[in-house]
């Protein structure tokens, strides 16, 4: 047992007015229901920090069929761990039960989940339509995970001291059982328990660490960093497509430059996608735009789409076959092949929405067309993400102030294109003969 440290009201800076409302909701309502409620996580840091938060998670004692009989608008997805996901409208409040803390040496892995523990009662388990669940491929994933525990054993599970703070909506104090305050006042990024072990658990921690740090403008703890020169190779084992996750996510940030930069000084590059290591220039004015773009929003913008993404990552590296946005095949395989980013596959419907919406920069770029034309244009499915690209990646200001000032004046409803997949044609209904 570790005797925690816990911060009372009056001694901190976190006001409930900073926690979204919806949040408070379930908080209050699983504290009413005689449950433990934390505000846990990210949150919590980045609230200490006056911050503004980019999800608010919840650990709770209850377990997810208790959420589930609270809450109507709840979904209990997962495998190797439940959550409950509680939705309001299109924002998804997680709210995890705290997780028992594994002892001993995990067998090896099969390379995919363990099937689900048979202890949740008669609740069906049912998708969340709005989840995002990508399946991991670890070197040694934690097993058991569906076992229940304690706060402590759940701090002792996180991954990051500044991680794994608790906001009690009981008492309204701040809980610390792994020295998270000392590190976030010293600027720190530590791990809990050992670094190589976890980064082996785990090798994306090593990535977030380092992004982590980049974000915060936070140091890196010693013990971490000679872990990840140790363990780096072992970031290619992680999923292709949690990786290329984890790089969207660093290019809506705000902090596109800096964390790249660290993951290249790192060694970790080398092992995801060593094309980022050879830019020349054109690279970093990407991520300098893409960076410029984000800090004009609170929050990360709905426009900044996975095709955009993608394209900030493989036109200034000629990934991408580009002859003034107009794109010619020597053969079809040619167009079918996948395009990579080291080991990493960007999907295909990505793709052809980025080609599309590079189609149609040369037409932005014609403000003087008939208004009908502008209008018809205004229409296509792909021209929100052309007028982003053109925002982010161009040097037309006042082009994209005149397309900015029709959408005011008349907001179009586009219609969704096709993307190239074939609709299954409905079967025609036979006719009875006639007696």
């Amino acid at each position: 047992m570790v005797t925690p440290i816990v911060v009372a009201r009056s001694e901190h800076g976190l006001s409930r007015r900073d926690i979204d409302p919806d949040a408070l909701r379930v908080l209050y309502r699983l504290h009413a229901s005689n449950f433990e409620a934390y505000l846990v996580g990210g949150s919590v840091r980045d609230l200490l920090l006056h911050r503004r938060p980019k999800d608010f998670d919840i650990g709770t004692s209850a377990h997810p069929h208790d959420v589930k009989r609270l809450f109507r608008n709840c979904w209990i997805i997962g495998r190797r761990f439940r959550l409950a996901h509680i939705r309001y409208g299109t924002k998804t409040i997680e709210v995890a039960t705290f997780r028992k803390q594994v002892t001993g040496t995990p067998e090896p892995q099969e390379q995919h989940f363990r099937p689900d523990h048979p202890d949740e009662g008669d609740l069906p388990i049912v998708a969340d339509p709005g989840a995002d669940v990508t399946a991991e491929i670890i070197d040694r994933p934690i097993q058991r995970d569906n076992e229940y525990g304690t706060p402590e054993e759940d701090a002792f599970r996180r991954d990051f001291t500044v991680n794994a703070l608790f906001y009690d909506i009981g008492t309204f104090s701040i809980i610390d059982y792994t020295g998270g305050l000392e590190d976030l006042d010293q600027r720190l990024i530590r791990c809990i328990g050992d670094p190589d072990v976890r980064f082996v658990e785990d090798p994306v921690r090593m990535l977030r660490a380092l992004v982590l740090a980049a974000r915060l403008d936070f140091s890196v703890d010693g013990e971490v960093m000679d872990a990840i020169e140790r363990k780096a190779p072992l970031i290619g084992q992680a999923s292709s497509a949690r990786l290329l996750e984890e790089y969207y996510k660093i290019l809506r940030s705000g902090h596109a430059r800096s964390c790249f930069d660290h993951l290249a000084d790192s060694g970790l590059l080398e092992h995801m996608s060593p094309e980022l290591l050879n830019d020349d220039g054109p690279l970093t004015e990407a991520f300098e735009a893409v960076d410029a773009y984000r800090r004009r929003f609170d929050d990360a913008p709905e426009t900044l789409s996975n095709p955009i993404l993608a394209g900030t990552l493989l036109l200034p590296l000629g990934l991408l076959k580009d002859e003034g946005h107009r794109y010619r095949y020597h053969d079809d395989w040619e167009r079918d092949a996948p395009h990579m980013l080291g080991q990493m596959q960007v999907a295909r419907k990505d793709i052809e929405k980025l080609r599309h919406l590079l189609s149609l920069q040369k037409r932005l770029l014609e403000t003087n067309a008939p208004a009908r034309v502008q209008r018809a244009l205004m229409h296509r499915g792909a021209f929100r993400d052309a007028l982003t690209w053109l925002d982010i990646h161009g040097e037309y200001p006042e082009v994209v102030e005149h397309w900015e000032t029709l959408l005011r004046e008349d907001p179009p409803t586009p219609v969704p294109e096709d993307d190239g997949a074939r609709r299954r044609r409905r079967p025609r209904r036979r006719r009875p003969p006639v007696r």
